[in-house]
Order: structure tokens, then C-alpha cells, then sequence
């Protein structure tokens, strides 16, 4: 707080506005604009507003009443969102609608200002007030052009040419603060934009051009969707922090909310609707990131599937002529959300199992491959493992497997521009993020669901010429349930002979994954470097089910000593657990690395009448500088960690 005073505004301290926002305790803050919820400070709206008064500063308009008349509007545009509780109590019961913050900033400006300032330049500066920010609004689809229709009462006090300077300086100033990317992105469209209406020209974006300005990760825009938005919401509301709410929602999820909205509201006199509690309610922390509470989130969803879902309301609420959006949880969800958070942190396995029975036992859960917990640093996780083996791809069609968070899709656009490239994926999670992702960043690679296990894949009726398994056959075993539980090559087996017969001849295989050591008789002896590393062992030994096919894992602990020996295969796979740490331990542990070894990859694929174009094993780099911080092993040498191998279809 003092850091704000220590500023080159100090000049600033003694100012109404500048109070406004210096001394309060309400938090008002766009959750999108923010990297961590507990970094929220509640002097957001200052900071902000000195961001914009410091970009004025340097562009410097000529005319000197032009900067005044900016100034004056930078300064008092967000005081709605500051106050003491005195000063929104009074601004509450003179009926300013604080949550809409133009218009109340607008009204708190003018009648702080009505016995010193003349009315003209409070009119000229209140209506600048009323309309600031309301450009990039009608690019986001949240309100329509014509709502800037209160600007041109200003061409006849102004001019055209010293009004358009006017409002070209402040969009520059109000979206720059916020990013000067942004500015670099849209600031051409407001400028046209504002040409556009002091000609009088409020024509407005089509249905489905606004739609998707208000929600553009949205994967589809369907014409159900389009068509209720154009007649129920369009004509009649502003829609207020609709994408930092809704924007990791679908369009069916969506619709649905939106006509409870609307019904809630059709007999009151609304003009905007309001998804700020919505927005600020779904996000929380997690290692000092903002991320969207899943928890939360899949419980919506299930209200949004069922609206007699119980423990659960969408809550729409009135002041004025605001409805205000949230959703109301039972103290039983609240407490369940409470304790998964709380796990997740914890990244204990035994709380994980704990998560997936409570959300099942609700049927919160999306399908058996919801992993509920931390998606996203589970696909930067799988990211991070993929290696650059691209160049093994032949043919025109290539299909990545698995393709968690995307980047060897990226690689594979990259790559082969021309070619026709596919991701495929067993999880609704992950495939709704790659459609967000192609969306946002404009890819032409496709995905679907997909599950080798169950069948071979067709590129349309046709075969496809590479299918590359990066990281992820290793999952299909560790986690495919067969008849005999989980943990059996079968399922490789079907994988990969599905994935040969969905070839062309000539086409290829290319896997990246882990591999089982040969000498299975060799003993490998850890010495921990601290306690920790011993507990670990303790927990990975309970908790690890795989390597059924070893009876005599060899397990010996000396804990006076930080000493554990075993068979090498075994204590393979506790580092390669081991060395991604405690947080992502409840996922690793569940997870067999090593399958096959080298020859009998081969074997399998020599049977199968494939040709072998590459096979060898190494220690993945970056694996043994890592845990030589953690461990002495006996032998010294690390064990090989994975493989390549190709295979071409004769």
C-alpha cells in the first residue's frame, strides 16, 4: 500500500478520486486480469488507473483542454470500485449501481464535482465517464455499438475532429494500461470503430460474429445458440464479465444457464446482466497461479446436466436495473470442494482415490478418465517429456496419440505444414482444451476421441501413414482395466496391433516411451541424501501396484543407514517416480514406465510381419544430473530410461 504513495503521483494523494480508491476495503477486480488470487490486493483500480494516467503522460495531446478533459475522465473512471464503507453506503442508497462501474463512476464524478466545476465540463467529462471502455466492450460482444450513441451529444460542444483526438487518446490510455499487446492487437479496430460512430453508423455485429467475440475459445458455435442470444439477450442486456466467467464452459452448458438467466429475469426491469460473482468465485490458487476450481466446475456441470441436482443453485439477484449471476453450493459441496483442494495439495495418493469415490459417488465426474485434480500441470507434465521425433513421420496423414496439452501436435504443424495432422485422446478433459487451443492460437491440426485399446483409427474411410505413440503406451497399460485388472501387456498388445492394421502399407509406428531393463537378476542400492527420500520409498513401496509379472522384487531397508536395495527393474521405476516429486507423486505412482524391453519390442513387432526401421534405448537427458542431487546408486551407472523405436508396415 505505502508503495503506491511512493510513486511520482504522490501529487496525486490530496484528490477526491485518488482517496476514493487509496482508502477502501472493497475488492473489485477483473479475475481475468490477474496471475494470482492471492495476490489481489484491493488497490487494483488504483494501480490501474496510475498506469493510464502515466501513458497520457507520454503521449502528451497538443491541445491542452483535449488532456484535461482525459485526465479528468482516467481519474474518476474506476472510482465506483473504491470507497470506504460509509462512502458505498451512501452511494448504495443514492441508487448508483457500483457493480456497473461507468455509469456509478460516472454519477459519483458529477456529484462530487457539481459546486466546482462548470456543468458544461461536467457534462463533457461525465459522458466521457459513461462511455469509457465501452468500445472494447462492443469488440468483446458484451454490449452493442449503439450503446455509445450518448457520445455524439458531444459533437455539437466539442467538434468531430477534437472529440475523435479526445476519445483516440483515452481507448489508447484505458487498453494499454491493461496490456500494451492488447493495444497492439485491437487498437487499430477501435480507432475504426470510433471513426464509425461519429458518422452516426451504430450498425451492429452479426449474431454469430458476437457470440463469438463474447466466448472466443468456445469450440462450436451452433445455431441454437446464435439464435437464442440474438433474440432473448442481444435486444436487451449488457452482458458484464460473460467470458471471465464462462469461457471454460460449453455452448450447450452455457445455453442452458443462460435461459434460467433470462426467465429469472423477464418479469423485472433489467438492462444488464452481471457475471462478476460467477467470475470471482470459480478461480482459485494453485503454486501462486490462478486456475479455474475443477471442483467447483464439474459440479456445475452436473446442475447444468440436471437442474434437479440437489445441493446446488444458480442464484440471480436484483439491485436496480442489475441482475447479478452466481452459484449457491449446499455445506456439504462446500466442504467437499474445501477438502479436495486441500488434497490436491497435498498430492497424496490415498486423497486422490478419495476425490474419485466422493465425485462418483455424486456423479460429478465426467467420464473413468476425469483425473479431476491439477489437468493443467498434468499436461505441462506431459508435455515436457515429448522429444523431437517428428522426423521419423512419413506419408500425408499423421496421428499423434494421447496428445495431452498439444505441443507435439505443434511440432507436427510445424513440421509438416501441408500434411493433415490428427490428435487423438481417450479424455472429454483433454480434448476440450486442444479445441480451445486450436481455437485461441488458430491451428489446423485436428482431434477426436480415441481409444486404441478399443479399435483401429480411419482418417475418414481411409488408412492413415504414421501414428506415433510419444509417452503414452506406458499409460495405456498402467491404466487400461482387463480382465485381470490393470498392469497387463494385453492391452499394449491391442493398442499397438490396432494402430498397425489402421495403416497404410508403407505407413509407420514411432514410439517414445520407457523401457524395462534386461538384467533382471542385477540389484541396484540407493543411498538417499535426506530422510525424505526414505519416506518416499516407504509410500512408493505401499502404493505401487505394477510389476505383477515379478515375483521377487528383492525389497531391503536399512533406515539408520538411508539405505534401500532391490531388484533393478524395480527400483527403476520408484526414480523414475522419485524424480517428479512429491506433487506429482498420486499420478506417477500409478504408472508402470517400463513395459517391454528393447527386444521384446522388436520380438512383438517381427511377429506382427513389420519391418524394423529404428530401435535403441538411453538415459532420457537431464534424468541422472536431477537425481544425483538425491540419491547414490550402487552401481553408479543410471539404468537406460527409454527408447525409439520405428517400425514400417511391409
Amino acid at each position: 500500500m505505502e508503495g503506491i504513495k511512493d510513486t511520482k503521483e504522490t501529487n496525486y494523494t490530496k484528490e477526491k478520486w485518488y482517496n476514493y480508491l487509496y482508502y477502501t476495503d472493497n475488492v473489485s477486480v477483473n479475475i481475468e486480469r490477474v496471475e494470482s488470487v492471492s495476490n489481489i490486493t484491493g488497490r487494483e483500480a488504483l494501480a490501474y488507473t496510475l498506469r493510464t494516467l502515466d501513458l497520457l503522460k507520454n503521449s502528451l495531446p497538443d491541445n491542452k483542454s483535449e488532456y484535461h478533459y482525459v485526465e479528468e475522465t482516467l481519474k474518476w473512471s474506476e472510482v465506483s470500485k473504491g470507497g470506504t464503507v460509509k462512502d458505498r453506503e451512501e452511494w448504495i442508497k443514492k441508487g448508483y449501481l457500483l457493480d456497473i462501474h461507468n455509469i456509478a463512476s460516472a454519477d459519483i464524478y458529477a456529484n462530487d464535482n457539481k459546486d466546482l466545476v462548470e456543468q458544461e465540463e461536467i457534462n463533457i467529462i461525465r459522458t466521457l465517464i459513461r462511455t469509457h471502455g465501452m468500445i472494447g466492450q462492443c469488440l468483446r460482444g458484451e454490449v452493442p455499438v449503439c450503446d455509445n450513441r450518448e457520445i455524439l451529444q458531444l459533437v455539437p460542444v466539442l467538434g468531430i475532429e477534437k472529440l475523435r483526438s479526445i476519445l483516440n487518446t483515452l481507448n489508447y490510455c484505458i487498453v494499454a494500461a491493461v496490456d500494451t499487446k492488447l493495444w497492439e492487437r485491437i487498437g487499430e479496430r477501435i480507432i475504426e470503430r470510433i471513426d464509425q460512430i461519429l458518422k452516426g453508423d451504430f450498425s451492429e455485429l452479426e449474431a454469430n460474429e458476437r457470440v463469438t467475440a463474447l466466448l472466443p475459445n468456445l469450440r462450436t458455435v451452433d445455431d441454437e445458440l446464435v439464435s437464442f442470444f440474438e433474440k432473448e439477450l442481444f435486444p436487451k442486456y449488457e452482458l458484464w464479465y460473460f467470458e471471465a466467467a464462462l469461457s471454460d464452459f460449453t455452448g450447450e452448458q452455457i445455453l442452458t444457464m443462460m435461459k434460467t438467466i433470462t426467465k429469472k429475469c423477464e418479469k423485472r426491469e433489467v438492462s444488464y446482466i452481471t457475471f462478476k460473482p460467477l467470475a470471482d468465485s470459480l478461480y482459485y490458487d494453485y503454486e501462486n497461479k490462478k486456475h479455474i476450481n475443477v471442483y467447483k466446475k464439474r459440479i456445475i456441470e452436473k446442475y447444468l446436466r440436471d437442474a434437479s441436482t440437489e445441493n446446488v443453485e444458480l442464484i440471480v439477484s436484483f439491485v436496480g436495473k442489475a441482475a447479478y449471476v452466481d452459484i449457491s453450493f449446499s455445506k456439504v459441496c462446500e466442504k467437499l470442494i474445501d477438502f479436495c483442494v486441500e488434497a490436491e495439495r497435498s498430492g497424496l495418493l490415498t486423497f486422490e482415490k478419495s476425490i474419485t469415490v466422493l465425485y462418483d459417488m455424486f456423479g460429478f465426474r465426467r467420464d473413468e478418465f476425469d483425473r479431476m485434480n491439477n489437468e493443467d500441470k498434468y499436461l505441462q507434465t506431459m508435455n515436457d517429456t515429448k522429444n523431437t521425433i517428428v522426423n521419423y513421420a512419413v506419408g500425408d496423414c499423421i496421428v499423434d496419440v494421447g496428445s495431452g496439452g498439444g505441443v507435439l501436435l505443434d511440432l507436427l504443424e510445424e513440421t509438416y505444414p501441408h500434411k493433415k495432422i490428427i490428435g487423438t485422446d481417450i479424455s472429454e478433459n483433454v480434448i476440450e482444451v486442444l479445441q480451445k487451443k486450436k481455437e485461441s492460437e488458430g491451428h489446423h491440426w485436428f482431434v477426436q476421441k480415441h481409444n486404441f485399446v478399443d479399435g483401429v483409427f480411419k482418417n475418414g474411410t481411409d488408412n492413415v501413414d504414421t501414428i506415433i505413440f510419444s509417452s503414452i503406451l506406458h499409460e495405456i497399460f498402467s491404466y487400461t482395466e482387463t480382465e485381470d485388472g490393470r498392469f497387463n501387456i494385453s492391452s499394449v498388445e491391442k493398442a499397438l496391433q490396432n494402430a498397425y492394421d489402421s495403416l497404410r502399407p508403407g505407413g509407420r509406428i514411432v514410439i517414445r516411451d520407457g523401457i524395462k531393463t534386461t538384467n533382471e537378476a542385477e540389484d541396484i542400492k540407493v543411498t538417499f541424501v535426506n530422510e525424505s527420500g526414505l519416506d518416499f520409498f516407504e509410500n512408493y513401496v505401499r502404493d505401487f501396484k505394477g510389476l505383477k509379472d515379478i515375483e521377487d522384487k528383492r525389497i531391503h531397508v536399512d533406515k539408520e543407514k538411508l539405505v534401500v536395495c532391490g531388484c533393478s527393474n524395480y527400483i527403476r521405476e520408484f526414480l523414475y517416480t522419485y524424480t517428479w516429486g512429491q506433487e506429482s507423486y498420486a499420478h506417477e505412482v500409478q504408472e508402470q514406465f517400463g513395459y517391454f524391453t528393447l527386444e521384446e519390442f522388436c520380438s512383438f513387432f517381427e511377429k506382427m510381419g513389420a519391418n524394423i526401421i529404428v530401435a535403441k534405448e538411453f538415459l532420457e537427458p537431464g534424468y541422472e544430473e536431477h537425481l544425483s542431487e538425491l540419491v547414490k546408486l550402487e552401481p553408479p551407472s543410471f539404468p537406460n530410461s527409454n527408447c525409439i523405436v520405428v517400425v514400417e508396415k511391409g
